[in-house]
């Protein structure tokens, strides 16, 4: 079994002046896209095997932009610059492969396009045709020796690009939000609900590629804020199919659920313990990535199940049926504002029963009525600008609230993960100081949700 990685160069510059092609430098934003795929190159293998690099400026550049950000991977020191890669004809590519010693098991080529697209699409009938600059083709081949290459033999084809490893890039590329600050109530909600579609729908590769946590967090909120606007619309208007796309909705949301708590206490572990040793840290730490890297699998899986297609045609079906525009269309700010006023109420009532005693449970379903009642205020964001700004401190101690208690959630199971070696000790006493130490934060945290005000002594809702 052969593997081979195909690298096109980041993106270059234009040319100017009487410049060549051949020596066209790294752009700045070629130079990000470098930095983004350097830990997913690494992690995947890409870089274990020989490393083979064209001749060209660009492509130089490349890997020594890749070699500066993995320092003790020694990268520029295992290449090999061949002038034959500065090539765009597939066909000199795969004579150039087929030459290669049969010893060599895995190769990454930095080259260019359409070069690259067309070997791998006659290697693999499912090879995409298309590979943005700074993107990644890699292929499983079922040969002894790269002589032995044929059309169409390669068992797997996976591609990978920057703006998947890095939500910072994707974001430059991602659907748009539209302009509805002046948008009627009904225009506005449809328009939030068809943005949040396709982002979802545009974050799901990011999602599946599991480098950046910021996709899977992006993707949840636009699933949770779906979500509580069809809820919204729901207690304001019948619209027919609502209930069967809000469960879609909120059983898409929960299994990010794990996920999602797993990466932002992975984020914070290194300031979290009291005083754990080295070593429970690190024991700690790989027990959390391995849970991470399980839900990650079982998430892709779900994602890659016929039902995730289906229920996302449903959903877009949904958003694009007559009923829904003309139910919308009935809406009116009074309505939404009368479902707000009946929320914070609610909200209020739940506040003033808290007690120093009330059970974890009850901090959680204020949360996520505070939530629910700031999604409903951004139907109408302008009206309410002054109403938002105040929520968000208090949906920040009820949200540090949460993440208390979800750490302890998830250090109770580590600790359980751990062989039973006799009397109390060692990392299980670390664990249950540190328990102890977050017990005492959530009753500092306790103590303030109850302080609150009252939202209806809040600057007004309009």
């Amino acid at each position: 079994m052969k593997e081979l990685y195909l690298l096109r160069h980041a993106k270059a510059s234009r040319a100017s002046g009487g410049m060549e092609d051949c020596h066209r430098p790294l752009s700045r934003r070629g130079r990000r896209q470098v930095a983004a795929m350097a830990q997913a190159l690494q992690r995947l293998g890409a870089l274990d095997g020989e490393i083979h690099v064209s001749t060209s400026t660009r492509t130089r550049q490349t890997l020594l932009g890749l070699d500066e950000q993995l320092p003790a991977s020694s990268l520029a020191g295992r290449t090999r610059y061949t002038q034959a890669l500065q090539t765009f004809d597939w066909k000199q590519l795969r004579k150039w492969l087929m030459a290669l010693p049969s010893d060599c098991d895995s190769v990454i080529l930095i080259g260019h396009n359409p070069a690259l697209t067309g070997l791998a699409r006659w290697l693999c009938r499912q090879a995409p045709a298309d590979l943005p600059t700074g993107g990644l083709l890699s292929l499983s081949l079922p040969v002894e020796g790269w002589q032995d290459l044929r059309k169409h033999r390669a068992d797997r084809v996976a591609r990978l690009t920057p703006s998947e490893t890095s939500h910072a890039l994707f974001r430059k590329q991602a659907p748009r939000a539209p302009d509805l600050d002046r948008a009627r109530t009904d225009k506005r909600v449809l328009g939030l609900l068809i943005h949040q579609y396709r982002m979802v729908r545009a974050l799901e590769p990011g999602v599946v590629a599991g480098f950046d946590p910021e996709f899977l967090h992006q993707y949840r909120v636009n699933l949770r804020r779906s979500r509580a606007i069809v809820e919204s619309v729901g207690a304001i208007i019948r619209v027919p199919g609502l209930g069967k796309v809000l469960k879609r909705l909120k059983h898409r949301a929960r299994a990010t659920s794990d996920l999602r708590d797993l990466d932002v206490f992975l984020e914070t572990l290194g300031q979290e313990p009291p005083s754990l040793s080295e070593q429970t840290l690190k024991t700690v730490h790989d027990w959390l990535e391995h849970q991470g890297r399980e839900r990650h699998a079982a998430l892709c899986h779900a994602m890659a199940q016929p039902c995730y297609a289906r229920d996302m045609a449903k959903w877009q079906r949904f958003l694009s049926n007559k009923g829904l525009r003309r139910a919308l269309r009935e809406v009116t700010p009074e309505e939404v504002e009368a479902v707000l006023t009946e929320r914070v109420l609610r909200h209020d009532a739940d506040l003033a029963a808290l007690t120093d005693d009330s059970p974890d449970a009850s901090l959680h379903e204020l949360r996520k009525t505070v939530k629910r009642i700031r999604y409903l205020a951004e139907l109408d964001p302008e009206r309410h600008r002054t109403f938002l700004a105040g929520l968000k401190q208090r949906q920040s101690l009820l949200g540090e609230f949460q993440d208390l208690c979800t750490r302890q959630t998830w250090i109770r199971a580590f600790s359980a993960s751990m062989p039973d070696t006799g009397p109390p000790g060692g990392v299980e006493k670390e664990c249950l100081d540190w328990l102890d130490s977050l017990e005492a934060r959530k009753a500092k945290l306790h103590r303030a949700v109850i302080a609150l005000d009252p939202l209806q002594e809040a600057p007004p809702l309009s």
